[in-house]
């Protein structure tokens, strides 16, 4: 697990509000152009990469009590798909192939989703973004991001987020917070430490897909990590 060097088809999560910088909302063209560098890095290298970014820096509809659950979770679906156009450009620019994927129809902007097509562009050196989440409300990107992992078959799913690993209690309250270093995913359940939501971490479970854990903002991170050189956490099988 640790030696991530020969993995050969990776499920990258990126955080919305990570690429959102310090401004918390929209995009920080600078960290996206950073991400965008990396990606290409790594797939020139042979990795094929597949990627799933949430809609936190435009939308997070389950803070709103205010309206209906399936109105705010389709708001979500879309925020994640403008992320995927706009990070897929950035992509573009520094010299990738791309291609977005829906699980709906979504005009001229996207492709509907079908596996052997995905694969397909992943085995050429296409980087695949899926947007749109599950198509459904009531499952977050984290149960899109497991569903797509397992789907496309990938070798793990790398979880780039605001924060560079996984604690014992939100870093952000209690400044003594421990980080793991390594911890599976039966750990994760039992200490209730919301990795991911339940349905994913059930899904990556069952599945036997392992994750890993690291800060975005890190210098270097994809980088880092698939090199298996960071500061972040292994989540085992």
């Amino acid at each position: 697990m640790k030696d991530l060097k020969n993995l050969n088809r990776v499920l990258l999560k990126l955080s919305g509000e990570a690429l959102a910088g310090e401004k918390k909302t929209g995009f920080d063209e600078a960290t996206v152009r950073k991400v965008a560098l990396q990606v290409k890095e790594i797939v020139d290298q042979g990795t094929q990469v597949a990627i799933v970014i949430g809609g936190g820096n435009f939308w997070r509809g389950r803070t709103s009590e205010n309206m209906d659950r399936v109105r705010a979770d389709q708001i979500g679906m879309l925020a994640t798909v403008m992320n995927c156009i706009y990070v897929s450009d950035m992509f573009r620019q520094v010299g990738l192939n791309t291609r977005i994927y829906t699980p709906f129809v979504c005009g001229a902007f996207t492709h509907l989703f079908s596996r052997d097509d995905a694969v397909s562009m992943l085995e050429q050196g296409t980087v695949t973004f899926f947007a749109g989440g599950t198509g459904h409300p009531y499952f977050s990107t984290d149960t899109a991001t497991a569903l797509m992992a397992i789907e496309i078959e990938a070798d793990a799913i790398l979880l780039a987020k605001a924060i560079d690993g996984v604690y014992d209690s939100d870093p952000k309250i209690n400044p003594d917070a421990v980080k793991y270093d390594e911890i599976s995913l039966d750990e994760v359940l039992e200490k209730k430490l919301g990795v991911i939501d339940l349905s994913a971490t059930l899904l990556c479970l069952e599945n036997k897909m392992p994750l890993v854990i690291f800060g975005l903002e890190e210098e270097n991170s994809i980088i880092n990590t698939m090199s298996g050189a960071f500061n972040g956490t292994f989540v085992t099988v």
